[in-house]
Formats: structure tokens, C-alpha cells, sequence
């Protein structure tokens, strides 16, 4: 029995997946959790061999949350669930850590293939994504701006296009509002934008919100 752990901060998304999972009888939902801290607390207690992971959580985020199940003594397989369908969202989880990378709107059919491929040891790439991702990830000139960003600014460039400000951030992330606007000046410069009207904008033309 393939025992998983669904984090999804939306409660019909992750209900629905808990439904999916149940019709399987090789699958077993092993716990939930809404946000990255709830599934960081949740591993610890709850054994599971696969984690269903949405990137885009409050607090703690996906891409946040990904090495740190990957510190864990004996970590699960990790299943990125996103709502991005995007070539270097998917390459920068794989990068980190995760396992495979479905997208929300996949064939039910085809995420608990990926399940039971990342639980095995295997590999999963969304089809749609595995082509493009040969493309705009292989190739330096095709990359987007927002590919150069690091981990941490790329947490702040996601909170500042979902309306969060330096304060809010700080707060969420455990750093100082001086170290948060450091990095939402380094993010802004790497992205050639000046306010976050254009960030947003930007955002929005990435599908990244």
C-alpha cells in the first residue's frame, strides 16, 4: 500500500484529490495538510511513502518546503501538484528535489501513474511539460528572466505578486523586513522592472500566480 501525504491549502482541491487516491486500491491517504507548516509537522508524526505537494501554499511554500522533506531522515518521494504548467517552475523543483511534476488540470488517470511512479523510485514529468522542457530549459536564451532568481527571491517575488508587502513577508519567512526588501531590490533589478505594478504584470504573463 502506497501511503500518501496531500498538502494542498485549498480545501475542495484537496478534498477532491483525497476522493481520487481512495478509488485506488494500492493507495491510502495518509494525512493532509493546508499549508507548509502543517506538512512539516505532519511528516514527522505520519509515515507515507509519497508527498503530494502544491507549490503555491501560504506560509512555508512548495518550492520552500521541498528540501527540507528532502533533509529528513528517511524522506518520501516528492510529487509536485501545481497549478503552473510552466517549463522552469517544473525544472526548478525537480532541481531541488522533488521527484516528479504534474499540473491541476492532468488526466486523474495519469497523477496516480505519477504517484506510483515517484513511489517506486521513478522519475515523473506532466507530458505537456516534458516536451517544453527540453526546449526553454535546455536552451540559456530562451530561459526567463525570472529562471535566474534564487530560491529565496523567488519566495519573495511569489508573496509580492500575491499582494503581500516587505512586512507581511518578513513576518511569513522569519527574516528582517531590511533582508526582504534587499531581496525585492535584487529580484526587481534581475527582472528589469521598477514597481510592482510590473511585477504583477509580470507575474500574471508567466502564469507564476
Amino acid at each position: 500500500m502506497i501511503r500518501v501525504l496531500v498538502a494542498e491549502d485549498h480545501t475542495i482541491v484537496r478534498e477532491g484529490i483525497k476522493q481520487l487516491i481512495g478509488l485506488a486500491k494500492d493507495l491510502q491517504v495518509a494525512g493532509e495538510a493546508s499549508n507548509g507548516e502543517q506538512l512539516l509537522e505532519a511528516l514527522r508524526v505520519t509515515p507515507c511513502e509519497v508527498v503530494l505537494l502544491d507549490i503555491s501554499m501560504p506560509g512555508v511554500n512548495g518550492l520552500e518546503a521541498i528540501p527540507r522533506i528532502r533533509a529528513l531522515s528517511n524522506p518520501p518521494a516528492i510529487l509536485v501538484l501545481s497549478m503552473h504548467d510552466e517549463a522552469q517552475m517544473a525544472a526548478r523543483a525537480l532541481k531541488i528535489g522533488a521527484a516528479g511534476y504534474a499540473t491541476k488540470d492532468s488526466d486523474p488517470a495519469l497523477l496516480l501513474t505519477a504517484i506510483r511512479r515517484v513511489a517506486s523510485g521513478g522519475r515523473y514529468i506532466d507530458p505537456d511539460l516534458a516536451d517544453r522542457m527540453v526546449f526553454e530549459v535546455g536552451l540559456t536564451d530562451s530561459r526567463p528572466l525570472h529562471s535566474l532568481l534564487s530560491e529565496r527571491e523567488f519566495s519573495v517575488f511569489e508573496r509580492l505578486a500575491q499582494g503581500a508587502n516587505v512586512n507581511d513577508i518578513a513576518q511569513q519567512l522569519a527574516l528582517s523586513s531590511k533582508t526582504i526588501s534587499t531581496h525585492k531590490a535584487r529580484l526587481m533589478q534581475k527582472l528589469n522592472i521598477t514597481s510592482l505594478a510590473e511585477l504583477v504584470k509580470y507575474a500574471m504573463e508567466h502564469k507564476l500566480v
